[in-house]
């Protein structure tokens, strides 16, 4: 018996001697012993309660045999959190995937939950394991395929909340803009109002002629049909405002200059108002004019409560696409509407970075059969990564095209590009350049497997400096999905 870095006990022990031991586990419930031939010693490991076995990053690989207590292996995140990906109570074995599917270098700690005694095979006698003995071989693999799909169904869940909680950032910011629009508005309206009332009573000690009632219904009738005149450049702007408060205040119009951009804006020209300036007395024209501004600035603050609550509407039902419940049927989905409602909840990380995006949808048809937020989830990562690596003022452009029998997308952006020595690992799980705590590792990868087994499609990655493109292509029919492929895990 010795210590191995005295951390834990380590044992060495012919095998056949661990035979009534092993007949309690379940890979090994119904091998004879004989059947294990090909393997000599194995290390008997008691390790205390809380006691770290592999560290993410060691390149040690084995497969052990829980006899008593428990292990656990735990995701360790950017922000010194723990994920549970897997565990092996007394019975159980544990670290078969890494050796299965070939992975080199743990990304995940395996901590004895508490005190614990398991046979430690290397990875020689695992393989002659999986050689001799059918019924421990047929364990493992089933073991395999039950973790992987639970890690294939935790990781996908996992990202998805990462990238809810990106949106829902964004969310944030932009309900902000148009939630304080309209609380300006409103309160500018109720001003409004009270000034209406004040100058509708004024207005009124007088009898109008008909003249006058035909003049203001003509007026009233052109201040409520629009919100707005057709935009002008600024020059034009400033010399029609310019010219309508030289006439106002030629008329005798009390706060002339301050009621003539209001009057421009709902597109008043003066020949338009010469019809109260001739219908009536100079103290009467002025109360007229400043009852029409103050109802015409009163429209124009309706119209933006109804704009930013229309805005508001827009942002809800751009997430409400994002988030669509995976368990209904598919359903046709327009792929450039799906793309629309992404750059909607991202706008906000565009414009602080004062990115604009160049959009050339071309394909035609451009609809599947999908469930509503796996496609989202596609666009939302790439989407958030060509605007991390873009530099400031840049472009991104998204275009769609056909080709025979598929939809074709391409996202790109003129960053650094992608180096020839990562662009082979950017769709392995928890692989990131981002800088710590700024990137999970998982978007691409899972990016790479939505596609690849809801769609049955395929990415495509072109890199060089300056110009980096992500091209999906997706079958317009889609194939029944096939096995999904395996996913490197650590033990």
């Amino acid at each position: 018996m010795n210590q191995e870095n005295d951390i834990f006990e380590v044992e060495s022990l012919p095998l056949s001697d661990l035979a009534e031991a092993l007949r309690s586990t379940l890979p090994f419930a119904g091998t004879p012993i004989e059947h294990l031939h090909a393997i000599g010693n194995v290390d008997r490991i008691r390790a205390k309660a809380g006691t770290v076995l592999l560290q993410p990053g060691d390149d040690r690989r084995f497969y052990c045999v829980v006899l008593e207590g428990e292990l656990r292996v735990e995701q360790i995140e950017h922000d010194g959190s723990r994920t549970v990906l897997n565990s092996a109570s007394a019975g159980e074995g544990l670290g078969e995937t890494p050796l299965l599917i070939g992975k080199t270098v743990s990304t995940a700690a395996v901590i004895a939950v508490r005190d614990t005694v398991f046979l430690r095979f290397t990875e020689e006698d695992f393989w002659n394991l999986m050689a001799c003995c059918p019924g421990a071989r047929k364990v493992i693999l089933a073991n395999m395929a039950q973790r992987l799909q639970a890690y294939q169904v935790e990781a996908l869940h996992r990202e998805k909340l990462v990238s809810l909680g990106i949106l829902a950032a964004g969310l944030m910011h932009e309900l902000h803009n148009p939630g304080s629009a309209a609380k300006r508005a409103a309160s500018q309206l109720r001003q409004n109002l009270l000034r209406l009332q004040e100058i509708s009573l004024r207005f009124s000690d007088e009898p109008k002629s008909h003249e006058q009632m035909n003049c203001m219904r003509g007026l009233l009738e052109q201040t409520i049909k629009t919100c707005a005149a057709p935009a002008m450049s600024s020059v034009e702007q400033m010399d029609a405002e310019e010219s309508m408060a030289q006439f106002l205040e030629a008329a005798g119009v009390e706060s002339a200059y301050r009621i003539a951009p209001a009057l421009v804006a709902v597109g008043f020209k003066q020949p338009e108002l010469e019809c109260a300036k001739t219908a009536f007395p100079p103290r009467s024209f002025s109360d007229a004019l400043n009852w029409l501004e103050a109802l015409v600035s009163s429209v124009s603050l309706v119209c933006t409560i109804e704009e930013s609550l229309t805005r508001v509407s827009d942002l809800v039902m751009a997430v409400k696409k994002f988030a669509y419940d995976d368990r209904s049927g598919a359903q046709a989905l327009d792929v450039h509407d799906s793309i629309q409602s992404t750059l909607t909840i991202l706008g906000h990380k565009l414009r602080m970075k004062n990115i604009s995006v160049q959009k050339n949808f071309a394909a035609g048809p451009s609809t599947l059969r999908a469930r509503g937020s796996s496609l989202s989830q596609v666009w939302t990562n790439l989407i958030d990564n060509a605007v991390d690596a873009s530099p400031g003022a840049a472009a991104i452009e998204i275009s769609s095209w056909n080709e025979p029998g598929v939809l074709a997308v391409s996202i790109t952006d003129h960053g650094p590009g992608i180096p020839p020595d990562v662009l082979p690992h950017i769709f392995e799980p928890f692989f990131t350049t981002k800088p710590q705590g700024s990137g999970t590792g998982l978007g691409l990868e899972i990016v790479n497997r939505i596609v690849a087994q809801k769609f049955a499609g395929s990415i495509q990655v072109d890199s060089v400096p300056g110009k980096t493109s992500f091209i999906v292509r997706l079958p317009l029919e889609t194939p029944t999905a096939t096995a999904p492929p395996a996913l490197a895990s650590s033990l």
